[in-house]
Formats: C-alpha cells, sequence, structure tokens
C-alpha cells in the first residue's frame, strides 16, 4: 500500500473534530486505522493533529489578523488549512518555513481550493516576513485575561479561574505547562517483578528515563518512549502507566492485606490494580463504575498484571446499598473536570464549561456522601480528583464535613511518601508548575470516634 500524504491525513482527522466534534484522539485512531504511514509520519500527524487542536485559539486569532476576509467568509477548510500552515510556522522547528507554505498550498490545490491557493501563500509568507524582524506578529488585546487566552490558547473563564485562585503569574505558568507533552510515568508492579530488572530493561532496549522521586516504584521515561504496548515489560504485566501524583492517592490510602476495599470509581482500573498490589493481592477489591464497558478495561489491566483478588460491579455509587459498612477502605476517585489533565487531552479546554464544573460538584457530594455509607465504622476513605478546581475539590470536602459532622480530615500514614505536600489542613493539592506532575488533590478522612 502506497503510503498517504501526512497533512492529508491530518486535514482529514481535523475536519472530523471540528465539523462532527469528534474527540481528537478518536479522529486519529481512525485515521491511522484507514492510512498507511510510516513511524516518522505517524509522529507527525499526531504532533499536527493533537497541536493544532490545542492551539486552535492562537491560530484562529493569527488567521483573524492576516486574512482580508472575516473568519466567518471563509471557506471551513480553508481555515484548516491555514491552522496547519501557521501552527507548522509557529510551533514546529523540524519543518522548514518554505515546507510549511508549499505542502499548505499543495493542500488547497488538491482539496477543491485551487483559486485560493494564492491566498494561502500569501497569508504564510506575510507573517513569516513579519517573523523576520525578530517581534512576535501576533496582535494580542490589552486585556489580561484575553491576553493570556489568544497567547496561550485557553477559553478566558478557565484562564480567570486560574488568575482568581493563583494569580497571574502562575496562571501563565500553568498556561504554558499545559501546552507541554505530557510526561510519561511508570508504575512498576513488585508482584511480578523488580525496579532493578526494570531498567535493566529499558537500558538494553536503549529508552531513556529517570527514577521518581517520591514514590517507591516510579519510573519516568524521557521524550520520545514510542509504542507504550512494545516497550519491554508491557505484556508481562511488569508496570503500568500512571502519572506520579495518581500513584501518591493509593499510598494515601494505606490498604493492608487481607482487607475488603471499594474503589466507588474504578475505570479504567490504574488506581485499582495499584491497591491490589499494596495488599500484596490478598483480601478483596470491589472495582465499580456505572458503565460495563469501562470496567472492561479494568478487567484487562487485572488480567496483565495477574492479579487474582479484584472483582467488578456495574452501578452508579449512589444505587449500590449493598456495600453499607462493608469495606475497611472507600476510594472515591470521583468524576472530575479533569483540568488537571489538559496537557493529555488536547480538546478538553474547548469542551469544559463554568456549568460543567458546577454539576460535577453536585454530582461529586452525591457520591461522597453515598460512598461513606459503605465504611466500616473504624474505616477509612479517600476523596482524589485529577483537577485543581477547589470547586471540586476543597469546597466538596468542606460541605461534606458540615453535612456529616461524624466525618473528619485524616492525617496521612505514616509511610505517606510525599509528607512534605501535605497541607496544613491535612489535604494534598498537586500544582503542575510546582510538583512537575499532573494537577491533582486528594484527602483522607476517617468517622470520628
Amino acid at each position: 500500500m502506497n503510503e498517504s500524504n501526512p497533512r492529508q491525513v491530518v486535514l482529514n482527522a481535523l475536519g472530523e473534530v471540528i465539523f462532527k466534534d469528534a474527540y481528537a484522539e478518536a479522529a486519529l485512531h481512525r485515521a491511522f486505522a484507514k492510512h498507511s504511514l510510516s513511524s516518522q509520519n505517524s509522529r507527525l500527524v499526531s504532533e499536527l493533529v493533537y497541536g493544532i487542536v490545542r492551539r486552535q485559539r492562537t491560530l484562529d486569532a493569527l488567521i483573524d489578523q492576516f486574512a482580508s476576509k472575516p473568519a466567518l467568509q471563509q471557506p471551513p477548510k480553508l481555515r484548516l488549512i491555514l491552522q496547519l500552515g501557521f501552527y507548522q510556522l509557529r510551533y514546529l522547528t523540524q519543518v522548514p518555513p518554505s515546507a510549511a507554505v508549499d505542502t499548505s498550498v499543495d493542500l488547497a490545490k488538491s482539496n477543491g481550493l485551487g483559486k485560493l491557493a494564492g491566498v494561502v501563500n500569501g497569508i504564510l509568507r506575510q507573517y513569516i516576513r513579519q517573523t523576520e524582524t525578530g517581534d512576535d506578529p501576533l496582535k494580542l488585546p490589552q486585556d489580561s485575561i484575553q491576553r493570556l487566552g489568544v497567547l496561550h490558547s485557553f477559553p478566558n473563564w478557565l484562564v480567570q479561574l486560574w488568575c482568581d485562585e493563583l494569580g497571574e503569574e502562575t496562571a501563565s505558568q500553568l498556561a504554558l505547562w499545559f501546552n507541554q507533552a505530557p510526561h510519561i510515568d511508570l508504575r512498576i508492579n513488585p508482584l511480578l517483578t523488580t525496579r532493578a530488572t526494570v531498567e535493566k530493561a529499558l537500558q538494553e532496549a536503549k529508552i531513556g528515563y529517570t527514577v521518581v522521586p517520591w514514590i517507591p516504584w516510579g519510573i519516568r521515561l524521557a521524550s520520545g518512549g514510542g509504542n507504550i504496548q512494545q516497550l519491554p515489560g508491557f505484556q508481562a504485566g511488569w508496570w503500568t502507566v500512571q502519572d506520579f501524583s495518581a500513584q501518591l492517592v493509593s499510598y494515601l490510602l494505606n490498604p493492608q492485606p487481607g482487607e475488603t476495599v471499594i474503589d466507588a470509581c474504578a475505570a479504567p482500573g490504574g488506581k485499582t490494580t495499584h491497591i491490589a498490589e499494596l495488599m500484596r493481592d490478598r483480601g478483596i477489591i470491589w472495582a465499580c463504575d456505572r458503565a460495563a464497558n469501562r470496567l472492561k478495561k479494568v478487567a484487562s489491566n487485572t488480567q496483565r498484571l495477574q492479579l487474582q483478588s479484584i472483582q467488578t460491579c456495574v452501578g452508579d455509587v449512589r444505587e449500590l446499598s449493598q456495600f453499607e459498612e462493608t469495606a475497611d477502605r472507600v476510594l472515591i476517585d470521583a468524576p472530575c473536570s479533569g483540568l488537571g489533565t489538559l496537557h493529555r487531552r488536547a480538546d478538553l479546554r474547548w469542551r469544559q464549561t463554568p456549568q460543567n464544573l458546577v454539576a460535577l460538584a453536585q454530582l461529586q457530594q452525591e457520591i461522597l456522601s453515598c460512598a461513606a455509607n459503605w465504611v466500616k465504622p473504624q474505616g477509612t476513605m479517600v476523596y482524589a480528583t485529577c483537577t485543581i478546581n477547589p470547586l471540586e475539590n476543597e469546597d466538596v470536602i468542606q460541605t461534606f464535613l458540615t453535612n456529616h459532622p461524624q466525618w473528619e480530615i485524616a492525617s496521612p500514614p505514616n509511610n505517606f511518601p510525599a509528607l512534605s505536600f501535605v497541607s496544613e489542613k491535612g489535604w494534598l493539592k498537586m500544582i503542575p508548575t510546582e510538583h512537575d506532575s499532573d494537577g491533582f488533590f486528594m484527602v483522607r478522612l476517617k468517622r470520628k470516634r
């Protein structure tokens, strides 16, 4: 099969995302299944699709600035071609400017926009000329919120949220952070292997890595690790991919061998399997989720890691009354906005809304209140989210404690590997720019004696 034109593949995938509201990851998956691409071009296509979706607001600002016609008067596909051209010129160093222009012009011609090929050429070359002065050609709004939003490509409401809580300087740093490629952390499975074995296998495969200092079984891959499933030890169950911030959640729960533990919102099972490993696969772990198809991923991970103690249960936390006072420990890895993982999900910044956050906070309250009934009188509960939004974190916990005076915040266990990260109030909030991690919140709760 002849290799496909990678930029045409990008254009097709972007069309699905922009015109059909497809998720970028799903559109890319379909594109790779349909087209023949070398590994180098596959990486380029991924970079372009994810990058353009991520930088959409900045790219559109450039188009509106350099194009003679307003955005709404341009053929929709022309805008995608210009986004592709501008992204290569502004964010890719491996593509020469002349190649970025020429391939964009060729795309216009091959997609029925031949009469506008000169427009594409003129717009992109005008941008190149302005960059040659050493100044950034992008014109930014005066308003600080809009300026950060356009410069870093985030919606105004999200920039405002960060500024209100953390200040403008940290908001700017967060925006830069979330536009970087994400780290890939591995959690070694001590039931099947050792750190030395995994490190040796990575060294023999010439895969760079560093040891994550705060956790016992963490390794961080250097960039360019390639296909995760083809790395040494994946099929054998030696490790699983999990950011070190998420690994800390199970250490905070501190499950012990022989206990009954419930993971209330378990899919896809990263924390469930970590709990089993910490319990040395002895005891009972219930992995609950209201979506049966998502629990299949839990089962798949359980099988690959060769764990026996995990059982699955389909159902909404708010309706699973059979677990009342049966658990020594309960984990609520709550459904959340995911705003601590924006670097991992290119289109999430455009899909979330302030209204969603309010609805999620209400759902989180309901889940927390119901799951609390599952805990034995002397049991422990951990609440966690992958967001740094107070509405879904501190506010949820404070409201829960007000409405449930028999509960209180508990100190982390003495063996918790990141004690220095814990706040005076007892919870742990991982700010990406401070901790070099995903954004995360976690807190340990217990019944008062």
